[in-house]
């Protein structure tokens, strides 16, 4: 079973701004990506207990298999997709 992403974000957070491109890139070559804006989904994020962002949460069959926090280059995404 493919892993999927969440990846927790906000507007006012410059890191999230900046590693949001990558992401998007991951997004575009197939992986299932959903992006979260905390201040839009703050039951989202409270139910991931996220506490900084960016945030990446990585889950296999529903359920977290590994978290990223802070921003990270694509290649570390994409391994821990793999």
């Amino acid at each position: 079973m493919m892993k999927s992403i969440k990846y927790f974000t906000a507007g006012w957070c410059g890191p999230c701004q900046r590693f949001k491109p990558i992401m998007q890139e991951v997004a575009n070559e197939g992986h299932s990506v959903q992006f979260i804006d905390i201040d839009l989904e703050r039951d989202v994020a409270q139910q991931y207990n996220v506490r900084s962002v960016p945030t990446v949460v990585i889950e296999q069959n529903g359920s977290e298999v590994n978290r990223l926090i802070g921003a990270t280059t694509k290649q570390v995404v994409l391994e821990n997709l793999s």
